[in-house]
C-alpha cells in the first residue's frame, strides 16, 4: 500500500479547511468512528455544531407562522428572508436577476416546473432530457403534450441546438440535463445552457432546466452570469449540508413568466382570491407565487446554520472540489491497479472516455464500478454491498435512480430490460445477474469529510475479499474408516422458530417432535407486522428481534413469549380456530402482508396488549400475526437453487446443487425451504478458519460463533466414535437426501443456503458483530453466492406412497441420520 499523509506535496488534501479534515471528523462527526462513509452521492452529513446552533437558535427565538402580523411571525419572516439572499450568494447569484423558491427537494423543483409548463399554453409543451438524467427529469416527460425526447449523446444534444434557430414551433420546449450524473459523477458540458437560449427565440422558445443536486454537493454552482445560467435550477441542500431536508428552485428572472401561468395556487401565493366567481390576484414575486402554503420556515432557519457552519469548516465549495477530487483520483487509481493472478482486472469502471480526475469539468469524485472475478464472472452488486455493510463500510448499488445512464453503461436495450422486468426483476432486489451480464453498478462517492482511512479501508477491502492471489484448490482429505455399518451422524438438536425472525425453542431431548410438509411444527407459523406498512419484520433490521423467545407449551396449548430480561410473558393459544383468548383478550383479523417479497393473508392480533408487548421492546410500531398452514400460497421456489449437475467433487470443495424437484414444497413464513440442516462439523471447520483468518493488527482477536447464528431447523453431528479420523465438514454439501430415525423417514436436499448479514447478529445479545459473514465470504462462495447449510423438505417420495392420511411423521434429538451422496 503507498504510504501516504496529511503532509507535503498534497496541497489539495483538506487545503482551505479550518483543521485537518481528520481533527474536524473527531469532533464533528462521532457517529463516523469505526465507519467508512463512502455514498456523499446520496447525501453528506452533517456537523454536530451545525445542530447544536440550530438548536440553540430554535431555544433562544420564539418563530411563528410566517403567515401573520404578530412579533413571532415577523421574526420567521425576516429569518426566511434572510436566509433565501444568503443561499443566492452562495451560488453568485445576482437577487436583480435570480430568485429562490423554497421546495421539499430537488423533485419537487423538478416537478414545479414540469407542472407549470404544463399549464403554459393551451397545446403544452415538448421535453428533451438527456440520457443520464436522474429519474425524475425523466419523470417529467408524462407532462409532454407535445412529445418528449432521450438525447443519448453530447452530439445529439449538440446536433439539436444547432437546429433550433430554424424551428418554427408554437409552443415552448424545455430541456433538462443534470450538471453532474449522480450514477458515475461524469459532469455535462456547462455551456449547453447558453446556447440553447441563443439559439431559440419567439412563441416557441425553448427554455433549460439544470439537476443540480449531485453537482452541488462538492462543487461550486456558480450562477454570477445571467446570461450563461440555467433558466431553472433544481437543487437539494442536503447533498451540500446534510441537514436540513430542504430543496430549493433558483430562477432566472427572464424566464419567469412561464412559471407563472402555472394554474394551482396555494395558500400564501395570492393577494386575493374569490370563492364564488373564478377569480384570483397572484402576489408579485417568483417565490411569493409558488411556494404554496406555509413554507418549512424551521428548516430554512436551518439552512441558515448550515451554510455557517459549512463556511466555517471547509471555507469554500471549492476547497472541497479540490479535496474529493484529489481522494476519488486516489482510490480510482488504486482499484483500477487491482488484479487477479492471472492478470485479470478485478474492477470494471463505467466512466467515459473524456472523463478525468484531474479535470473537474468532466468528472466528479464518483467512482461507479463491477467486480469481476479471475474467470471474469461478475460479483453481484449486492453481495458486494452486504458484505461491505458488515465491514461499517457505506457504499450504494443498484441503478441509483439514473436508469438511462445505467442501462447504457450495461448495455442493456430497452426490450431486454423488459423482459428482465418480467423474469423478476425489480428495482432494489437481489437479481445482481441476468443473461450473464450484471443488472445494477457499485458506487463508492466522495464527500467533504471523507479521508485517506476511508479511500484506503474501502480498496483494503476489495482487495481482502475479491482480488484473487491464487487459483483455488481444495485439498484432499484424508481417508475415512468407517469401523462400523452404521450411520455416523445423528440429530444432535432440534430448533423450531415459532415467530419469522425471533428466538429458537429448542425441543426438549427425548421428545418426539411432528414434521409436515411444511417444515418443523409451528415453524414460522407467526411474524411480526408493522402497523404502518404490514410488512414483516426482520432480525437484518431489527437484531433485538432475537431476544423475543418463544415457549412451545403442548401440554397448555399455549405459545409462551418473553423479551428479554423481562419477567412478563405474553401467552398465545395454539389452537387455530380460536379467535378470542380471554387471558389477553386476543382478536384476530385478516390483513395483507409483505413476507420476504410476497404478498400473503395472515391473520393480525389486533389486541392492544398483544402490540404493545412487542412494540415497546423493539421500539416500533408492530404487532403479532399469524399465517395457518391453510391459508399457505407460498412454496420453495426451485428456481433459487442451481440445476446443474456434475461429478463427484472432493469433500469441502463447492458442488452445484442437485437438480430440484419439480413439485412444489409449501412453506410458511421461512425464505426459501421448509427445513435447513447445518452440520455442527462445518461449524467447527468455519471456527477454525474464523480463529486463524489473517487480521489487521489493531483488530481484536476474532471469536468463534455459535452454530445458532445459522437458525438451522436440524443440527447434525457425527458419531465420532464410530469413525477413525477426525470430522467431515462440509460433507453435506454433497447430500442428495437422507433419513432420519428409526423409521428411516426420507428427505429430500433442495440446494444450499444463501447466507446473508443476518448470521452476524449474536442470538444471545443481539449485538452486531462482522463473523461468521466476513469469513464465509471468503471460503464459502458459490457463482457469487455465499451459501452455508442445506435446504430440505420431507421426501416427494414418502408423500406419494403414504396412504395414511392420519399418520404423523416425527423427528427427536439422537434419531440417527443417513445421507445419500449425489454420486450415489
Amino acid at each position: 500500500m503507498e504510504a501516504i499523509s496529511k503532509g507535503a506535496n498534497h496541497a489539495e488534501y483538506c487545503s482551505g479547511y479550518s483543521e485537518d479534515v481528520d481533527i474536524i471528523r473527531e469532533r464533528e462527526y462521532p457517529f463516523l468512528k469505526g465507519t467508512t462513509y463512502l455514498d456523499h452521492a446520496g447525501t453528506t452529513l452533517y456537523a454536530k455544531s451545525l445542530i447544536d446552533s440550530f438548536a440553540q437558535d430554535l431555544t433562544s427565538n420564539l418563530f411563528g407562522n410566517p403567515h401573520s402580523r404578530s412579533s413571532s411571525s415577523q421574526l420567521s419572516t425576516q429569518r426566511v428572508d434572510d436566509v433565501r439572499l444568503r443561499a443566492l450568494r452562495f451560488f453568485n447569484a445576482d437577487p436583480e436577476e435570480f430568485d429562490l423558491v423554497f421546495v421539499a427537494n430537488a423533485t419537487a423543483a423538478i416537478k414545479l416546473v414540469a407542472e407549470a409548463f404544463r399549464d403554459a399554453t393551451p397545446q403544452g409543451f415538448w421535453y428533451g432530457y438527456y440520457v443520464d438524467a436522474h429519474t425524475s427529469l425523466v419523470g417529467a416527460r408524462e407532462l409532454a403534450a407535445k412529445g418528449h425526447k432521450c438525447f443519448g449523446t453530447g452530439d445529439e444534444v449538440e446536433q439539436w441546438i444547432s437546429g433550433l434557430s430554424g424551428d418554427q414551433v408554437q409552443h415552448p420546449r424545455l430541456f433538462a440535463y443534470p450538471a453532474q450524473s449522480n450514477m458515475n459523477g461524469r459532469r455535462c458540458p456547462t455551456q449547453w445552457c447558453q446556447r440553447i437560449r441563443e439559439e431559440s427565440s419567439g412563441s416557441g422558445r425553448a427554455y433549460t432546466l439544470l439537476d443540480a443536486a449531485s453537482y452541488v454537493s462538492t462543487a461550486p454552482l456558480d450562477l454570477s452570469d445571467a446570461s450563461t445560467a440555467p433558466d431553472f435550477t433544481a437543487l437539494s441542500f442536503y447533498k451540500t449540508f446534510g441537514f436540513p431536508d430542504l430543496g430549493a428552485l433558483i430562477v432566472r428572472k427572464g424566464a419567469a413568466d412561464i412559471l407563472a401561468k402555472r394554474k394551482f395556487f396555494g395558500g400564501g401565493t395570492v393577494d386575493m382570491v374569490l370563492t364564488e366567481v373564478s377569480w384570483h390576484a397572484k402576489k408579485a414575486t417568483v417565490h411569493d407565487q409558488l411556494e404554496d402554503g406555509t413554507p418549512p420556515f424551521h428548516n430554512i432557519i436551518a439552512l441558515d446554520s448550515a451554510l455557517s457552519t459549512h463556511e466555517r469548516l471547509f471555507g469554500s465549495m471549492s476547497n472541497i472540489s479540490s479535496h474529493t477530487r484529489f481522494l476519488a483520483k486516489r482510490l480510482h487509481k488504486r482499484l483500477a491497479a487491482m488484479r487477479h493472478f492471472n492478470g485479470e482486472k478485478v474492477c470494471h469502471f463505467y466512466m467515459p472516455s473524456e472523463s478525468n480526475y484531474d479535470d473537474p469539468a468532466t468528472q466528479g469524485p464518483i467512482i461507479a464500478f463491477n467486480i469481476r472475478n479471475s474467470s471474469g464472472g461478475w460479483a453481484g452488486k449486492s453481495e458486494v454491498e452486504r458484505l461491505a455493510n458488515v465491514k461499517k463500510i457505506h457504499i450504494r448499488s443498484g441503478s441509483h435512480c439514473n436508469p438511462g445512464g445505467t442501462a447504457t453503461r450495461l448495455g442493456w436495450s430497452a426490450a431486454e430490460l423488459r423482459r428482465n422486468y418480467s423474469a423478476g426483476l425489480r428495482c432494489g432486489d437481489d437479481h445482481d445477474v441476468m443473461n450473464g451480464r450484471p443488472t445494477g453498478i457499485l458506487r463508492a462517492s466522495i464527500g467533504p469529510i471523507s479521508n485517506l482511512q476511508d479511500v484506503d479501508a474501502f480498496a483494503s477491502f476489495v482487495d481482502e475479499f475479491y482480488v484473487e492471489k491464487a487459483r483455488k484448490t481444495f485439498p484432499l482429505p484424508p481417508p475415512v474408516t468407517l469401523v462400523s455399518q452404521q450411520p455416523s451422524f445423528y440429530v444432535e438438536s432440534l430448533s423450531v422458530y415459532p415467530i419469522k425472525s425471533c428466538g429458537a425453542f429448542k425441543v426438549p431431548d427425548g421428545q418426539r417432535w411432528e414434521i409436515k410438509r411444511e417444515g418443523l411444527a409451528w415453524d414460522r407459523e407467526w411474524c411480526l407486522i408493522h402497523q404502518g406498512t404490514g410488512a414483516a419484520l426482520s432480525q437484518k433490521k431489527y437484531p433485538r428481534m432475537t431476544l423475543i423467545r418463544p415457549v412451545i407449551d403442548l401440554d397448555r396449548g399455549v405459545l409462551r413469549v418473553s423479551c428479554g430480561s423481562d419477567s412478563k410473558e405474553l401467552e398465545i393459544s395454539l389452537r387455530r380456530e380460536v379467535t378470542n383468548v380471554v387471558t389477553t383478550s386476543l382478536c384476530q383479523s385478516a390483513k395483507s402482508s409483505n413476507v420476504c417479497g410476497d404478498r400473503v393473508v395472515v391473520q393480525a392480533y389486533s389486541s392492544p396488549a398483544v402490540s404493545s408487548f412487542f412494540s415497546n421492546f423493539l421500539g416500533v410500531p408492530c404487532t403479532l400475526a399469524r399465517f395457518p398452514p391453510q391459508l399457505s400460497t407460498r412454496y420453495s421456489d426451485p428456481g433459487r437453487f442451481s440445476r446443474a449437475k456434475q461429478k463427484r467433487p472432493m469433500p469441502g470443495s463447492f458442488p452445484d446443487d442437485p437438480f430440484p424437484t419439480p413439485e412444489q414444497t409449501p412453506i410458511l413464513l421461512s425464505n426459501e425451504s421448509p427445513i435447513l440442516v447445518v452440520s455442527h462439523s462445518s461449524v467447527n471447520r468455519l471456527n477454525e478458519q474464523i480463529k486463524y483468518s489473517p487480521r489487521p493488527s489493531h483488530s481484536p482477536p476474532a471469536k468463534a460463533v455459535e452454530a445458532d447464528v445459522f437458525r438451522a431447523n436440524i443440527i447434525v453431528a457425527e458419531d465420532l466414535h464410530q469413525l477413525a479420523n477426525a470430522e467431515r465438514p462440509y460433507s453435506e454439501d454433497n447430500w442428495k437426501s437422507f433419513s432420519v430415525g428409526p423409521e428411516q423417514l426420507d428427505f429430500d436436499v433442495l440446494g444450499s443456503c444463501q447466507r446473508c448479514q443476518m448470521v452476524c447478529v449474536n442470538p444471545y445479545t443481539g449485538a452486531r458483530r462482522e463473523e461468521p459473514f466476513s469469513t464465509l465470504a471468503k471460503t464459502r462462495k458459490i457463482n457469487g453466492k455465499i451459501v452455508f447449510g442445506r435446504h430440505a423438505s420431507i421426501s416427494r417420495t414418502e408423500l406419494l406412497h403414504d396412504s395414511n392420511p392420519t399418520k404423523i411423521w416425527t423427528v427427536m434429538v439422537g434419531d440417527a441420520v443417513t445421507p445419500t451422496h449425489d454420486a450415489e
